[in-house]
């Protein structure tokens, strides 16, 4: 799907992390941008500099997790800008622990932000998009949902159901002019990495490296362009280890501890304790 000038983008996650990225970059395609993030202390400086290079923008301090919410920032997308082109689901939470410490409401939360809301929030848009036959959706994973790290369950948990979510929406709605992409980064130097970096001291394992948020940026207008099904953003090619696990599960899990992601999480959540 071709982005072009006055198509209106909802982006959920808008600030914090990647999701300023994902902004600036479509703010320079001169689309209408509803930005959406919670508690959204930083949206109205974001909206200010996406205004000063032109874009329209609106913008609400809404949470996900909340239904009517959600119902209410499509009326007010629909009242100002239009109908929606392009929904990015890009907001998503994680908590680093065993899971054994986690709390019910840990896990309902994870759930609820990184899996629930990207669902209702497709299937509340998707009505307007198969009207006109026309729209893209864009989830983002991770290779969390690839490969499900230690000390990770809810969130791989919830990034692999993405992955999922979006194969199913490609089969049900390309015949129909509507399609969905899904951005699998790995560590990056933004948003959850960043802020488990700056907690811990801990940087990512040599053998993944990280990736720039401009690269996973450039990412999504790539999958949304090229109607890709998914792409992975990572600095050291892992396709062939995804695929060699997935055919021979136990030298996968063996070889995958080797490259360091198991040992990172662990320490990670030994330097919160001691903190």
């Amino acid at each position: 799907m071709k982005i072009c000038a006055g198509q209106t983008v909802l982006l959920t996650g808008a600030t914090g992390g990647l999701g300023t990225f994902i902004t600036h970059a479509l703010a320079e395609q001169g689309v209408k941008l509803a930005l959406m993030a919670y508690p959204g202390a930083e949206l109205a400086e974001l909206q200010a500099a996406v205004e000063r290079k032109g874009a329209k923008v609106i913008s609400f301090p809404y949470d996900v997790r909340n239904a009517a919410q959600r119902r209410d920032i499509l009326d007010q997308v629909h009242r100002q800008f239009g109908e929606i082109d392009i929904l990015i689901n890009n907001a998503g939470i994680e908590f680093t622990s065993a899971y054994h410490d986690l709390t019910e409401e840990n896990i309902r939360d994870i759930i609820a932000v990184n899996l629930e809301g990207p669902m209702i929030l497709t299937r509340l848009v998707l009505p307007e998009m198969l009207r006109r036959g026309r729209g893209h959706i864009v989830n983002m994973a991770s290779l969390a949902g690839k490969a499900g790290p230690a000390f990770q369950e809810p969130y791989a948990a919830t990034k692999a159901g993405l992955i999922a979510f979006t194969s199913s929406l490609r089969g049900t709605y390309r015949p129909d002019g509507v399609s969905a992409s899904v951005i699998v980064p790995g560590f990056v130097e933004a948003g959850i990495y960043a802020k488990l970096k700056a907690r811990s001291g801990m940087a990512a394992p040599a053998l993944l490296g990280t990736s720039s948020p401009e690269t996973v940026a450039r990412a999504v207008l790539r999958a949304i362009e090229q109607d890709l099904p998914e792409v992975i953003v990572n600095s050291v090619p892992v396709r062939p280890l995804l695929a060699f696990t997935a055919l021979f599960p136990a030298a996968g899990e063996w070889l995958g501890g080797k490259v360091g992601a198991n040992d990172f999480f662990r320490r990670v959540v030994q330097a919160q304790k001691q903190q």
